[in-house]
């Protein structure tokens, strides 16, 4: 491990991609054309060196506070640096004075490392069973130790983890469900090897969509509207409040512009009625199933699982380590109303991975202080 004084300061939006054309595990959001999809957001893009060699980087997003010119400074699954090679003192002392003096009263950040696994299959056969009331009851899959070491170094250093006990907080999730692609050794998967993590109802069903007359296509930024018709249908019925289509036209129109590829829609319809659609973004070595949407009608047709199918072939062959599927809760307990998200996921063969979670460091505590009471008085 390094021990070299390492120093940051802003690079180029050109430097910064440059960088992570080289890395592996980069995350979406840390790409700086990111900033350029996140409205409300001011991006900014960081660079560790040591000496004059850039060996980190993170997209910083700002978020200027009400009234007084300071901001939130956030760095969502980041930053990207090798904290094995590098003492988490060495990395995140400059980067808070950097971040001091140019008006951040508050760090943000959730480094996006997994400290712990548990098999789908696991989570499924103990989901509500008596005695097994939390993830943490469970036998472990694996456990990282360097993870966990940042975790002790990040409370070192000052930084305090929100308790938001078994739901959700803003921000990145800490518990994430996943889709393994690859093996414990790095060798892709196949398709037939990926379908065998799917509980016995997904299999039947998914080959009951693949023998259908349902037809998956890849759609481009002008066939969003079709998503978004179906994504409003979506919020309607399970009530949330959805996104504008511009947010979506944005979204696909940046990345790829970006990185050609990266943004992936998918439309399952069948005798030309749109029946499901979904967007895949993919980053590196990792791929998202970020967004999610399906019609009402032909359920028995189960469009979203051919749509999954297509989503996963990709990713194996894009050379992807996962599929993430999105957050989920650490209970265990059938009652909970996270618990059928859970058993979802894990039925379409999804582990469920405990990141860091999301840390805070105030750099201003004063105003660390009152911003966070103005939040939680907002929340009520």
């Amino acid at each position: 491990m390094s021990h070299n004084e390492l120093h940051v300061r802003p690079i180029s939006s050109t430097e910064h991609s440059a960088f992570l054309a080289s890395a592996q595990d980069v995350s979406f959001l840390q790409r700086p054309e990111w900033a350029a999809v996140k409205g409300g957001w001011r991006g900014e893009s960081l660079g560790w060196f040591d000496g004059d060699k850039l060996v980190g980087a993170a997209l910083v997003l700002h978020r200027s506070a009400p009234v007084i010119k300071k901001t939130l400074a956030y760095i969502p699954d980041g930053p990207v640096i090798d904290f094995s090679a590098f003492e988490p003192q060495a990395v995140l002392t400059p980067l808070a004075a950097y971040l001091k003096n140019r008006g951040a009263f508050t760090l943000k950040m959730g480094p996006g490392l997994t400290v712990r696994t548990w098999g789908a299959a696991a989570v499924r056969k103990n989901l509500g069973k008596e005695g097994f009331e939390k993830l943490s009851d469970l036998e472990v899959l694996n456990e990282s130790s360097p993870a966990l070491a940042l975790n002790d170094a990040l409370t070192q250093l000052g930084f305090t983890k929100e308790d938001v006990g078994l739901d959700f907080a803003a921000g990145q999730p800490e518990y994430v469900a996943r889709v393994a692609l690859q093996d414990e050794s790095g060798q892709q998967l196949d398709i037939e090897q990926v379908m065998a993590s799917y509980s016995a109802t997904t299999r039947n069903e998914t080959r009951k969509a693949l023998k259908s007359t349902l037809k998956v296509e890849v759609g481009q930024v002008e066939d969003m509207a079709r998503f978004h018709a179906l994504y409003n249908h979506t919020a309607d019925r399970q009530e949330f409040t959805g996104r504008p289509l511009s947010y979506f036209e944005k979204m696909h129109t940046v990345l790829n512009a970006a990185v050609p590829g990266s943004c992936t829609l998918y439309i399952a319809s069948n005798e030309g009625t749109d029946l499901a659609a979904s967007i895949v973004i993919r980053s590196s070595n990792l791929a998202w199933y970020l967004y999610g949407a399906s019609s009402s009608e032909q359920r028995k047709l189960f469009a979203p699982k051919a749509i999954m199918q297509h989503m996963v072939a990709d990713s194996i062959q894009a050379g992807c380590r996962y599929l993430d599927q999105g957050g989920v809760s650490a209970t265990l307990d059938k009652e909970h109303h996270l618990s059928g998200l859970t058993k979802f996921k894990t039925n379409t063969g999804c582990d469920i991975v405990q990141t860091n979670g999301e840390w805070d460091l105030a750099l201003n505590k004063p105003l660390a202080w009152a911003f966070e009471k103005y939040m939680n008085w907002r929340k009520k």
